[in-house]
């Protein structure tokens, strides 16, 4: 189940005050600089995905490009984004449409 960008929109850090009620979901984008190993440790840390859980989103990433890895409201994903990110990952947290 994956979210393509018709069905979301990036949160810009100016439109907190009006989106965090919003539903979002945190996408953790594919580069070729990160191990799956690396990727699969951190979605287990910060997400507290099961092994299995963050394999399977490891490889989506992958193959799609982009995965959302979780669900939620922005105050509750922006920190973990922030995580994910200071780890050298590529994530970003985005609306719902």
């Amino acid at each position: 189940m994956g979210i393509t960008e018709n069905d979301t929109k990036t949160i810009q850090e100016t439109d907190t005050d009006v989106l965090t009620e919003d539903p979002c979901t945190l996408i953790v984008w594919n580069d070729e600089v990160n191990t799956f190993e690396w990727v699969i440790n951190t979605l287990m840390e910060i997400c507290g995905h099961s092994h299995e859980q963050a394999e399977q989103c490891a490889y989506i990433i992958h193959f799609s490009g982009k995965y959302g890895v979780k669900q939620g409201s922005y105050d509750e994903l922006k920190p973990m984004c922030n995580a994910i990110t200071d780890r050298g990952i590529g994530a970003t947290v985005e609306v719902i449409a």
